[in-house]
Protein backbone atom coordinates (compact mmCIF):
# COMPACT_ATOMS: atom_id res chain seq x y z
CA UNK A 1 0.00 0.00 0.00
CA UNK A 2 1.37 3.04 -1.31
CA UNK A 3 1.50 6.13 0.64
CA UNK A 4 -0.96 8.78 -0.21
CA UNK A 5 0.11 11.28 -2.92
CA UNK A 6 -2.70 13.40 -1.71
CA UNK A 7 -1.16 13.70 1.95
CA UNK A 8 -0.13 17.03 2.52
CA UNK A 9 0.28 18.88 5.75
CA UNK A 10 -2.36 21.79 5.30
CA UNK A 11 -2.50 23.83 8.42
CA UNK A 12 -1.43 26.99 10.35
CA UNK A 13 1.03 25.37 12.17
CA UNK A 14 3.83 25.34 10.29
CA UNK A 15 5.37 22.08 8.26
CA UNK A 16 8.77 23.64 8.42
CA UNK A 17 8.67 23.09 12.22
CA UNK A 18 7.95 19.54 11.28
CA UNK A 19 11.28 17.09 11.13
CA UNK A 20 11.27 12.98 10.63
CA UNK A 21 14.50 11.68 11.18
CA UNK A 22 15.09 7.75 11.55
CA UNK A 23 17.86 5.54 12.98
CA UNK A 24 19.28 2.42 10.72
CA UNK A 25 16.27 0.02 11.63
CA UNK A 26 13.73 0.78 9.35
CA UNK A 27 14.86 3.54 6.90
CA UNK A 28 13.08 2.71 3.75
CA UNK A 29 9.60 3.00 5.92
CA UNK A 30 11.23 6.54 7.11
CA UNK A 31 11.23 7.52 3.81
CA UNK A 32 7.92 6.33 2.97
CA UNK A 33 6.37 8.09 5.41
CA UNK A 34 8.22 11.29 4.48
CA UNK A 35 6.57 11.00 1.29
CA UNK A 36 3.27 11.15 2.06
CA UNK A 37 4.24 13.90 4.68
CA UNK A 38 5.42 15.89 1.46
CA UNK A 39 8.63 16.26 3.68
CA UNK A 40 12.37 15.91 3.39
CA UNK A 41 13.73 13.03 5.73
CA UNK A 42 16.26 14.79 8.03
CA UNK A 43 19.82 14.47 7.94
CA UNK A 44 21.19 11.97 10.69
CA UNK A 45 24.65 10.19 11.24
CA UNK A 46 24.00 7.03 13.06
CA UNK A 47 26.91 5.07 12.89
CA UNK A 48 29.13 2.27 15.41
CA UNK A 49 32.63 2.56 16.09
CA UNK A 50 35.21 -0.74 15.85
CA UNK A 51 34.50 -1.44 19.76
CA UNK A 52 30.93 -1.34 19.04
CA UNK A 53 29.73 2.06 20.37
CA UNK A 54 27.10 4.03 18.58
CA UNK A 55 27.61 7.62 17.70
CA UNK A 56 25.30 10.07 16.85
CA UNK A 57 25.11 13.67 15.13
CA UNK A 58 22.38 15.96 13.89
CA UNK A 59 23.20 17.34 10.78
CA UNK A 60 20.59 19.86 10.75
CA UNK A 61 19.10 22.66 13.03
CA UNK A 62 16.50 21.19 15.07
CA UNK A 63 15.91 23.99 17.74
CA UNK A 64 12.38 24.66 18.28
CA UNK A 65 11.10 21.64 15.71
CA UNK A 66 8.36 19.23 16.34
CA UNK A 67 11.04 16.38 15.61
CA UNK A 68 9.80 12.29 15.00
CA UNK A 69 12.36 9.90 15.51
CA UNK A 70 11.33 6.52 13.46
CA UNK A 71 13.12 3.33 14.53
CA UNK A 72 11.91 0.07 14.72
CA UNK A 73 13.45 -1.33 17.51
CA UNK A 74 13.71 -5.20 16.06
CA UNK A 75 16.97 -7.23 15.60
CA UNK A 76 19.31 -6.24 16.78
CA UNK A 77 16.72 -5.21 19.08
CA UNK A 78 19.59 -4.24 21.46
CA UNK A 79 21.61 -2.09 18.99
CA UNK A 80 18.30 -0.22 17.61
CA UNK A 81 16.81 0.61 21.25
CA UNK A 82 20.57 2.20 21.97
CA UNK A 83 20.17 4.19 18.74
CA UNK A 84 16.85 5.83 19.44
CA UNK A 85 17.75 6.59 23.18
CA UNK A 86 20.75 8.42 22.01
CA UNK A 87 19.37 10.03 19.00
CA UNK A 88 16.34 11.40 21.51
CA UNK A 89 18.95 12.81 23.78
CA UNK A 90 21.10 14.78 20.86
CA UNK A 91 17.68 16.36 19.79
CA UNK A 92 16.85 17.10 23.51
CA UNK A 93 20.48 18.62 23.92
CA UNK A 94 19.86 20.58 20.47
CA UNK A 95 16.58 22.47 21.95
CA UNK A 96 14.21 20.81 19.80
CA UNK A 97 10.50 21.52 20.72
CA UNK A 98 8.99 18.11 21.25
CA UNK A 99 10.41 14.83 20.23
CA UNK A 100 7.91 11.77 19.02
CA UNK A 101 9.58 8.37 19.36
CA UNK A 102 8.06 6.69 16.60
CA UNK A 103 8.11 2.75 16.82
CA UNK A 104 6.64 0.66 14.64
CA UNK A 105 7.96 -2.25 16.31
CA UNK A 106 8.83 -2.02 19.81
CA UNK A 107 10.77 -4.55 21.13
CA UNK A 108 10.78 -6.57 24.53
CA UNK A 109 7.17 -6.51 24.38
CA UNK A 110 6.23 -9.74 24.84
CA UNK A 111 7.77 -9.04 28.83
CA UNK A 112 5.75 -7.06 30.03
CA UNK A 113 4.77 -8.53 33.16
CA UNK A 114 6.51 -10.72 36.26
CA UNK A 115 5.20 -14.32 35.06
CA UNK A 116 7.81 -16.48 37.25
CA UNK A 117 9.90 -15.37 40.26
CA UNK A 118 13.23 -13.23 39.55
CA UNK A 119 12.02 -11.90 36.39
CA UNK A 120 12.66 -8.39 35.25
CA UNK A 121 9.36 -6.57 33.26
CA UNK A 122 11.32 -5.59 29.91
CA UNK A 123 8.80 -3.57 28.44
CA UNK A 124 8.77 -1.31 31.39
CA UNK A 125 12.43 -1.00 31.59
CA UNK A 126 12.36 0.46 27.74
CA UNK A 127 9.21 2.20 28.55
CA UNK A 128 11.30 4.24 31.32
CA UNK A 129 14.74 4.44 29.03
CA UNK A 130 12.77 6.40 26.50
CA UNK A 131 11.50 8.58 28.80
CA UNK A 132 14.92 8.88 30.40
CA UNK A 133 16.04 10.31 27.34
CA UNK A 134 14.14 12.76 26.76
CA UNK A 135 10.88 11.57 24.36
CA UNK A 136 8.03 13.89 24.98
CA UNK A 137 5.69 11.30 23.22
CA UNK A 138 5.70 7.72 22.00
CA UNK A 139 3.66 6.67 18.70
CA UNK A 140 3.67 3.13 18.53
CA UNK A 141 1.78 0.00 16.32
CA UNK A 142 -0.03 -3.48 17.13
CA UNK A 143 1.83 -3.51 20.89
CA UNK A 144 1.79 -6.87 22.00
CA UNK A 145 -0.14 -5.99 24.91
CA UNK A 146 -2.18 -2.74 25.00
CA UNK A 147 -1.75 -2.10 28.68
CA UNK A 148 2.03 -1.38 27.65
CA UNK A 149 0.67 2.23 27.11
CA UNK A 150 0.24 2.77 30.99
CA UNK A 151 4.09 1.77 31.27
CA UNK A 152 4.70 5.54 30.60
CA UNK A 153 3.63 8.63 32.02
CA UNK A 154 4.12 10.45 28.89
CA UNK A 155 1.28 10.16 25.90
CA UNK A 156 1.63 7.16 23.84
CA UNK A 157 -0.68 6.81 20.33
CA UNK A 158 -1.05 3.51 19.73
CA UNK A 159 -2.24 2.39 16.57
CA UNK A 160 -3.12 -0.93 14.38
CA UNK A 161 -2.44 -2.02 11.42
CA UNK A 162 -5.84 -4.06 10.80
CA UNK A 163 -7.09 -0.98 8.34
CA UNK A 164 -4.70 -1.80 6.16
CA UNK A 165 -4.97 -5.72 6.63
CA UNK A 166 -8.78 -4.96 6.35
CA UNK A 167 -8.70 -3.32 3.10
CA UNK A 168 -6.36 -6.14 1.32
CA UNK A 169 -8.77 -9.21 2.75
CA UNK A 170 -12.00 -7.38 1.77
CA UNK A 171 -11.21 -7.23 -1.71
CA UNK A 172 -9.02 -10.81 -1.93
CA UNK A 173 -10.79 -13.76 -3.80
CA UNK A 174 -12.05 -15.59 -0.84
CA UNK A 175 -13.82 -12.95 1.06
CA UNK A 176 -17.13 -14.35 0.81
CA UNK A 177 -15.93 -17.70 2.19
CA UNK A 178 -13.43 -15.99 5.40
CA UNK A 179 -13.23 -17.17 8.82
CA UNK A 180 -11.48 -15.18 10.62
CA UNK A 181 -9.41 -17.72 13.26
CA UNK A 182 -7.41 -16.00 16.61
CA UNK A 183 -4.60 -18.08 17.28
CA UNK A 184 -5.08 -18.27 21.24
CA UNK A 185 -7.14 -17.01 23.50
CA UNK A 186 -5.02 -13.65 23.86
CA UNK A 187 -5.76 -12.45 20.74
CA UNK A 188 -9.36 -12.91 20.29
CA UNK A 189 -9.88 -9.22 20.50
CA UNK A 190 -7.66 -8.46 17.72
CA UNK A 191 -9.42 -11.12 15.70
CA UNK A 192 -13.12 -10.26 16.98
CA UNK A 193 -12.37 -7.03 15.39
CA UNK A 194 -11.34 -7.11 12.38
CA UNK A 195 -14.59 -10.84 11.95
CA UNK A 196 -16.57 -7.92 12.48
CA UNK A 197 -15.38 -5.33 9.86
CA UNK A 198 -15.24 -8.33 7.12
CA UNK A 199 -18.26 -9.58 8.27
CA UNK A 200 -17.17 -13.25 8.50
CA UNK A 201 -17.55 -15.64 11.52
CA UNK A 202 -14.41 -16.18 14.04
CA UNK A 203 -13.03 -19.22 15.28
CA UNK A 204 -10.58 -19.74 18.15
CA UNK A 205 -7.69 -22.04 19.03
CA UNK A 206 -6.83 -23.44 22.29
CA UNK A 207 -3.12 -24.10 22.81
CA UNK A 208 -0.94 -24.78 25.62
CA UNK A 209 2.66 -23.25 26.09
CA UNK A 210 5.04 -25.11 28.48
CA UNK A 211 8.01 -23.10 27.45
CA UNK A 212 9.00 -20.36 25.38
CA UNK A 213 8.52 -20.40 21.34
CA UNK A 214 7.27 -24.15 21.85
CA UNK A 215 3.48 -24.46 21.73
CA UNK A 216 0.99 -27.14 21.07
CA UNK A 217 -2.08 -26.88 19.54
CA UNK A 218 -5.23 -28.53 21.78
CA UNK A 219 -8.10 -28.02 19.64
CA UNK A 220 -10.50 -25.59 17.56
CA UNK A 221 -13.37 -23.39 18.90
CA UNK A 222 -15.77 -22.68 15.59
CA UNK A 223 -16.60 -24.62 12.52
CA UNK A 224 -13.75 -24.20 9.70
CA UNK A 225 -14.38 -26.96 7.65
CA UNK A 226 -15.01 -26.02 3.53
CA UNK A 227 -14.15 -22.25 4.77
CA UNK A 228 -10.65 -20.31 3.82
CA UNK A 229 -9.13 -19.41 7.37
CA UNK A 230 -7.52 -16.28 7.75
CA UNK A 231 -5.33 -16.47 11.34
CA UNK A 232 -4.63 -12.95 12.79
CA UNK A 233 -1.77 -12.27 15.35
CA UNK A 234 0.37 -9.06 16.25
CA UNK A 235 3.85 -10.89 15.60
CA UNK A 236 5.31 -13.89 13.76
CA UNK A 237 8.40 -15.29 15.44
CA UNK A 238 9.67 -18.77 14.92
CA UNK A 239 6.48 -20.03 12.89
CA UNK A 240 5.81 -22.86 15.20
CA UNK A 241 2.83 -21.98 16.48
CA UNK A 242 1.62 -20.99 13.02
CA UNK A 243 2.67 -24.16 11.09
CA UNK A 244 0.71 -26.40 14.01
CA UNK A 245 -2.09 -24.13 13.48
CA UNK A 246 -2.51 -24.98 10.18
CA UNK A 247 -2.28 -27.80 10.34
CA UNK A 248 -4.91 -28.12 13.20
CA UNK A 249 -7.14 -26.14 10.69
CA UNK A 250 -6.71 -28.54 8.07
CA UNK A 251 -7.01 -31.26 9.78
CA UNK A 252 -10.34 -30.08 10.92
CA UNK A 253 -11.43 -29.76 7.53
CA UNK A 254 -10.21 -25.95 6.55
CA UNK A 255 -10.01 -25.39 2.63
CA UNK A 256 -7.20 -22.81 2.76
CA UNK A 257 -4.97 -21.01 5.48
CA UNK A 258 -3.93 -17.55 5.04
CA UNK A 259 -1.94 -15.65 8.28
CA UNK A 260 -1.39 -12.11 8.55
CA UNK A 261 0.31 -9.74 11.23
CA UNK A 262 1.50 -6.90 11.83
CA UNK A 263 5.40 -7.47 12.45
CA UNK A 264 7.42 -10.05 10.99
CA UNK A 265 9.99 -11.07 13.62
CA UNK A 266 11.36 -14.44 11.96
CA UNK A 267 13.82 -16.04 13.72
CA UNK A 268 15.70 -18.30 13.21
CA UNK A 269 14.21 -20.92 10.98
CA UNK A 270 10.84 -19.54 10.34
CA UNK A 271 10.95 -18.58 7.21
CA UNK A 272 11.91 -22.06 6.01
CA UNK A 273 9.49 -23.17 8.27
CA UNK A 274 6.70 -21.08 5.86
CA UNK A 275 7.71 -22.02 2.96
CA UNK A 276 7.75 -26.36 4.10
CA UNK A 277 4.25 -25.43 5.32
CA UNK A 278 0.74 -26.18 3.64
CA UNK A 279 0.23 -22.01 4.44
CA UNK A 280 -1.50 -20.36 1.68
CA UNK A 281 0.42 -17.00 2.12
CA UNK A 282 1.19 -14.88 5.10
CA UNK A 283 0.98 -11.15 4.89
CA UNK A 284 2.58 -8.68 7.21
CA UNK A 285 3.17 -4.94 7.47
CA UNK A 286 6.88 -3.31 6.51
CA UNK A 287 7.01 -2.44 10.59
CA UNK A 288 10.58 -4.65 10.43
CA UNK A 289 12.09 -4.86 7.15
CA UNK A 290 11.97 -8.09 5.89
CA UNK A 291 15.74 -9.97 5.60
CA UNK A 292 16.53 -11.53 2.16
CA UNK A 293 15.74 -14.73 2.75
CA UNK A 294 11.90 -14.07 3.91
CA UNK A 295 11.88 -11.34 1.13
CA UNK A 296 12.92 -13.99 -1.64
CA UNK A 297 9.77 -16.49 0.05
CA UNK A 298 6.93 -16.89 -2.55
CA UNK A 299 4.40 -17.11 0.30
CA UNK A 300 5.39 -14.01 2.24
CA UNK A 301 3.48 -10.89 0.86
CA UNK A 302 3.99 -7.06 2.34
CA UNK A 303 1.39 -4.28 3.22
CA UNK A 304 2.87 -0.95 3.94
CA UNK A 305 2.32 0.92 7.03
CA UNK A 306 4.12 4.03 5.89
CA UNK A 307 0.31 6.18 4.97
CA UNK A 308 -1.35 5.14 8.06
CA UNK A 309 1.70 6.44 10.03
CA UNK A 310 1.98 9.51 8.17
CA UNK A 311 -1.30 10.39 9.09
CA UNK A 312 -0.62 9.78 12.53
CA UNK A 313 2.48 12.06 12.62
CA UNK A 314 0.27 14.59 10.37
CA UNK A 315 -2.16 14.68 13.66
CA UNK A 316 -0.50 14.53 16.13
CA UNK A 317 2.11 17.89 14.14
CA UNK A 318 -1.52 19.93 13.96
CA UNK A 319 -2.80 18.58 17.18
CA UNK A 320 -5.75 17.21 16.37
CA UNK A 321 -7.38 13.25 16.76
CA UNK A 322 -5.97 10.00 15.53
CA UNK A 323 -8.80 8.30 16.49
CA UNK A 324 -10.39 7.89 13.46
CA UNK A 325 -7.19 5.60 12.65
CA UNK A 326 -8.21 3.22 15.24
CA UNK A 327 -10.00 0.17 14.60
Amino acid sequence: MAAPKSLRIMSSKSSDRLKVLCGNSNPELARAICAGLGVELGGAIVKTFSDGEIWVQIEENVRGNDVFVVQSTCTPSDKHIMELLLMIDALKRASADRITAVLPYYGYARQDRKDRSRVPISAKVVASMLERAGADRVLSLDLHAAQIQGFFDIPVDHLFAAPVMIEHFRSSAEAENLIVVSPDAGGVERARAIAKRLDAPLAIIDKRRDQPNVAEIMHIIGDVEGRDCLIIDDLIDTAGTLVKATEALLESGAASVTACATHAVLSGAAVQRIQDSRLKEVVFSDSIPLRPDAAACGKIRVLSVAGLLARAIQSIHEETSVSSLFV
